[in-house]
């Protein structure tokens, strides 16, 4: 199984919005983007932005994406949302 694998990449998507429900995902196979974006179904609120959480993340790995997802969970746990 590889990063690039279909069925890894399934199987990575479920296991994100399981663990992080409130975002859509998606590839985007543009030259120079990241391929894998995911986005929050709500807008954060003023104060959650200033302290470094974002509505949209960019990456080129689902791992990486699912990196970016925990620290921004982080963001958030600390601002104790």
């Amino acid at each position: 199984m590889t990063e690039h694998d279909p069925d890894y990449e399934q199987r990575m998507i479920a296991v994100l919005i399981s663990t992080h429900p409130g975002w859509r995902y998606e590839a985007c196979d543009l030259p120079g983007l990241p391929r894998w974006w995911a986005t929050r179904y709500y807008p954060l609120r003023p104060g959650q932005r200033r302290a470094g959480a974002r509505d949209v993340l960019g990456r080129t790995t689902l791992r990486r994406l699912a990196g970016a997802l925990a620290r921004h969970d982080e963001i958030l746990h600390q601002l104790r949302y």
